[in-house]
């Protein structure tokens, strides 16, 4: 007899489903997909996804004083420009390379940019990893604010950030070379500014 209801009850009418965001997006094409369509637990997965690494990035570039009036430009202009967002490169690629871009406008602003130019230089190795200096931290960071822009932001990117050069290349939208001829003058203009450290001697 349950059976006879059973297979007598109609099956009900559903809806036409209306997309909507997953507790937890499993790919970058979901996420833009459900920022496109306006949807705010989409935006802001994305921003929490993102949050730190623009900010942090914001900071190395601009400064402390800056970070954050960046870090929320970055974030106005990823969502604005979503809509146009092609794909072509990776959805962090392109959130990285706003917020390079938007550090860089903002010094250009600040009268502080300074281009590095796409010479090549040899090789110089990097600083060597010292520790038991209670104060290089802080001379890391004061090194970092003096260098030009162009030399903090590859710094950032591949240093910091740890991207590899095919990476900040496409971010910063350069060769591959150019990319590395830059990381080596900024290292060296690095070095030059923290000095002897670690008992090195000159």
């Amino acid at each position: 007899m349950t059976e006879t209801v059973a297979e007598s009850t109609p099956a009900p009418v559903l809806a036409d489903p209306r997309p909507r965001v997953s507790g937890s997006l499993s790919d970058d094409a979901e996420l833009i997909a459900a920022c496109r369509r306006g949807e705010a637990r989409g935006m802001e997965m994305l921003y929490h996804q993102f949050k730190r690494r623009v900010f942090g990035m914001a900071h190395r570039i601009v400064g402390p004083n800056d970070a954050e009036e960046v870090a929320q430009e970055v974030f106005v202009r990823v969502f604005r420009g979503l809509a146009a967002f092609r794909g072509d490169s990776a959805l962090s690629t392109w959130i990285y390379r706003l917020t390079v871009n938007a550090s860089l406008s903002h010094l250009a602003r600040r009268g502080r940019r300074q281009e590095v130019s796409d010479e090549g230089l040899a090789e110089v190795a990097a600083p060597p990893e010292v520790s038991r200096d209670p104060g290089l931290a802080q001379r890391i960071e004061t090194a970092l604010g003096a260098l030009p822009a162009g030399y903090r932001a590859i710094l950032v990117l591949h240093d910091v950030e740890g991207l590899s050069h095919e990476e900040c290349a496409a971010i910063l939208e350069c060769r591959v070379g150019t990319c590395k001829s830059q990381l080596h003058k900024a290292r060296a203009r690095m070095r030059e500014l923290l000095g002897p450290i670690g008992g090195e001697r000159k």
